[in-house]
């Protein structure tokens, strides 16, 4: 009979609270898109779900006519100007969130584990390189899929005691085995 052997000090996952980054909401409507995109110097995924970068800046596709951007704090101001710009052009609706979320990371052996025990979407089904709005327990959060086992989860501020006190209990469940 062997013994299995628990190393309660090891962390299943890592769980890390990222630096802020300028935050947006940004609605076009789709025969609009393109032309934006080109106003503000960005690519607008057209498929829900697909992520862009340039530089600093991450776009993630919410709807047909919905995206998340984050950009480095130092281009915020760039990119409410640019949509300052174009708006007489454009009509779009570009809103600042940047306070509203906070971003965590999970990585490691079992963040996707932790992730599925509370997530309805079937995370494992989303690419690495995409992402997806969906729910942890009862909190919406905006999920980036960095590498197999390489999370980023934008939660809002409000809900961030709740989903910190889940992965908490997750932590304590994986660790100990059960």
């Amino acid at each position: 009979m062997t013994t299995q052997r628990h190393d309660f000090n090891a962390q299943p996952f890592l769980l890390e609270e990222l630096p802020p980054v300028g935050r947006f909401s940004l609605r076009v409507r789709p025969g609009q898109r393109e032309a934006l995109a080109a106003a503000l110097g960005l690519e607008l995924p057209t498929a829900i779900g697909q992520r862009s970068s340039a530089g600093q800046t991450e776009v993630l596709c919410l709807g047909p006519d919905e995206w998340a951007i984050l950009t480095a704090e130092a281009e915020r101001d760039a990119l409410v100007a640019a949509g300052a710009a174009a708006y007489a052009q454009i009509p779009h609706s570009l809103v600042e969130v940047s306070d509203r979320e906070i971003t965590l990371r999970l990585s490691g052996a079992q963040a996707l584990t932790a992730l599925t025990a509370v997530c309805p979407r079937d995370i494992d089904a989303i690419p690495v390189g995409r992402g997806a709005r969906t729910l942890f327990d009862s909190a919406t959060v905006l999920l980036w899929r960095d590498g197999p086992q390489d999370f980023r989860m934008d939660v809002w501020r409000s809900f961030l005691p709740h989903v910190r006190a889940i992965l908490d209990k997750i932590t304590v469940e994986l660790k100990s085995g059960l």
